[in-house]
């Protein structure tokens, strides 16, 4: 017998086995405990028989085919964009050392913290009265726009008349992984989908070969919110970022097994959706179906990925555009490999960067040397990013987002009242700064302003659910009609709030 026939003999016995204990009496009696009440529950909640993508006021489903659940599906009405580069910074960057510049800010340096900006607010880590931080930057205006860049992002500061400024935009969280989640997902606890998934959901992908949704981690860490934020949540679980790495195999296990030919694994793999055919034709679970598509989408991953995620076919103009190091794990290796997915017809590209969390409690945590140091680590390739996909003709239809997930404060950090021993600024939820560029977003604009040292927004406040209904409105979808009956009623990404910011659209 060929080692084929005894791989498939082996898969064979375990669905037999399977099979037997789903047929027992305790199984059968465990099964009708729970069966029953859904069953009775469901003739009692309206819609609560079906997952699928109703709108609440009947503009119509998503038509979800859970044999093809990644099939290229057309939006609510006329898209700007197609794609999605998401860059979130995780940890968040100042916006003072950054785009906010407040010279009235330098002045009250060193400066106790007047009591009207302590009384009623909640900080993560400030206690009692901290000092008044100035910024830790030179800044000046570029560009015909005359946008306020710090010297920081020397290279950023070049294509400011490509972007779009978002300066007030608030948030109220003010921890990390909620704060991320909520960004992410619309909420700040977990189980709702991400904004990859919905979008993903939503469209489909272009390229059967690769994953309709991709992340990208760097910073030697993951998000403080985990692999939620890039979850699925509620939504099939075909839809969750599929996470990849930019050294070594990009997915791992994409490789086949010593001892394993690829005719075989394909057997493996035929063998695997044979049993799960068979449960969906017993069972009618949509996910078993969209288990099997995962199945064939891996198999033809092995061919596709390694060839789009391999950064050295690159020109060496392209290599010194991004400052790539091939080989290694960094973030403009990443951002790079965001460009050729797109190109290569993935739907959304979401990139986290940790280490942007500038406490001052140590070097690497100082607003005045290890958050320099990150911005050396991303001003540069995330500069190349816009000029490539912009000379390529992508920026068109690619919507590119940059940002984190709250600001820092105009104090200095005093962590549980004591005095920090490096410079650093706390959690804020009151101002931070995004920018988009590409896919109908204005070019060379700054919305929204805070007060004189960049406490507070004082026009143009937006929202997470507002960028959020924003992204989806150029990429052709009402945020308030694309919803997924869940649990009876119709969710969304933005929950029950956000509005489209309409100033920032062309």
């Amino acid at each position: 017998m060929t080692q084929k026939e005894l791989h498939n003999q082996r898969l064979l016995r375990e669905a037999e086995r399977a099979v037997a204990q789903r047929h027992t009496r305790r199984h059968f009696l465990q099964q009708c405990a729970f069966g029953f009440g859904a069953l009775a529950l469901g003739s009692l909640l309206p819609g609560c028989g079906g997952a699928g993508g109703a709108a609440a006021d009947g503009a119509g489903p998503i038509v979800f085919d859970p044999a093809h659940p990644l099939a290229p599906r057309l939006p609510q009405f006329a898209a700007k964009a197609k794609r999605v580069i998401y860059l979130h910074m995780a940890g968040a960057p100042s916006q003072l050392e950054l785009f906010d510049y407040k010279p009235a800010l330098a002045k009250l340096d060193g400066q106790d913290c007047p009591e009207s900006l302590l009384a009623g607010k909640r900080f993560a880590f400030i206690r009692g009265v901290p000092k008044m931080l100035g910024p830790q930057a030179r800044f000046a205006q570029y560009g015909e726009s005359r946008a306020w860049v710090s010297e920081h992002m020397p290279h950023l500061s070049t294509i400011v008349d490509d972007l779009c400024f978002l300066k007030g935009v608030t948030t109220d969280q003010f921890n990390h992984a909620p704060a991320q989640l909520l960004v992410q997902t619309g909420s700040p606890r977990l189980g709702r989908p991400s904004m990859g998934s919905w979008v993903t959901y939503g469209l489909g992908t272009e390229n059967q070969n690769l994953p309709g949704f991709v992340v990208l981690t760097s910073g030697g860490k993951f998000p403080d919110a985990g692999k939620s934020v890039w979850g699925s949540g509620f939504l099939p679980s075909v839809y969750q970022g599929v996470q990849c790495r930019s050294e070594g195999d990009p997915v791992l296990f994409v490789k086949d097994p010593d001892g394993m030919s690829r005719d075989l694994r394909k057997a493996s793999i035929d063998a695997i959706n044979e049993v799960n055919a068979a449960e969906y034709k017993e069972y009618g679970d949509p996910e078993t179906l969209s288990r099997i598509s995962q199945y064939e989408m891996a198999y033809r991953m092995q061919i596709s990925v390694p060839e789009t995620m391999n950064i050295n076919d690159e020109p060496a103009y392209i290599h010194e555009l991004y400052g790539t190091q091939p080989g290694k794990a960094c973030f403009a290796n990443n951002v790079l490999l965001a460009r050729k997915l797109v190109e290569k017809g993935v739907r959304f590209v979401q990139l986290f960067d940790w280490g942007w969390d500038s406490h001052g409690t140590d070097a690497s945590l100082a607003i005045d040397i290890g958050f320099i140091n990150k911005c050396r680590q991303v001003d540069r390739c995330v500069t190349a990013l816009i000029l490539d996909l912009k000379q390529r003709g992508l920026l068109e239809e690619t919507l590119v987002v940059w940002g984190g997930e709250f600001g820092r404060t105009p104090m200095m950090e005093n962590r549980e009242g004591k005095q920090n021993p490096f410079k650093g600024r706390d959690h804020h939820t009151d101002a931070f700064t995004i920018f988009m560029a590409g896919a109908g977003v204005r070019r060379g604009f700054s919305y929204g302003e805070t007060d004189e040292i960049g406490y507070s927004a004082v026009s143009g406040r937006v929202t997470p659910f507002d960028i959020q209904a924003t992204i989806l409105n150029q990429l052709g979808f009402d945020h308030e009609k694309f919803t997924y009956m869940y649990e009876g009623r119709p969710f969304r990404l933005t929950d029950v709030s956000g509005k489209v910011i309409e100033d920032i659209l062309v």
